[in-house]
């Protein structure tokens, strides 16, 4: 990143040939966030909490509890979490900053939906610069992107 004095910080984001597929979720970490986002619309934030402190790799939890929360700051911070969460395990997976992380392949979703979840947040909360990154990110990652930017 680079910026000179009153500028923002300018991202560039390679795009490849490679397509990076993270491995799937924990089975047990998936049934629990099923779980969660089954039970009683009331209780669904506590429980997801119970899952993503026991499974904190789990990228479906954060981006569901990014989804679920009514604060915007809350909204950023469990986005953001999962966003982070989600570049190391696409660097675990052998990402390097190029190539395709496909919505079409359900092991990036939880990923994609952090991203999403953050530019979301990023808008709403005035941070424009950082939600243009994201849309920016959204479509190099997939140019199909499906979400709503």
């Amino acid at each position: 990143m680079h910026a000179t004095a009153g500028e923002p910080a300018s991202v560039s984001f390679t795009s490849g040939d490679g397509e990076t597929v993270l491995p799937p979720p924990d089975p047990a970490a998936a049934a629990a966030t099923a779980s969660a986002m089954a039970g009683p619309a009331e209780e669904r934030r506590a429980a997801l909490s119970r899952v993503a402190a026991r499974w904190p790799r789990h990228l479906e939890a954060w981006a569901a509890l990014a989804e679920l929360a009514t604060v915007p700051a809350e909204r950023y911070a469990f986005a953001r979490v999962g966003y982070h969460r989600g570049l190391d395990a696409l660097r675990a997976a052998g990402w390097r900053g190029s190539g395709t992380v496909r919505w079409a392949h359900e092991e990036n979703r939880g990923f994609l939906r952090s991203l999403e979840a953050l530019r979301a947040a990023a808008e709403e909360i005035g941070e424009s610069d950082e939600a243009e990154r994201c849309r920016l990110f959204e479509h190099q990652l997939d140019p199909q992107w499906p979400g709503g930017a």
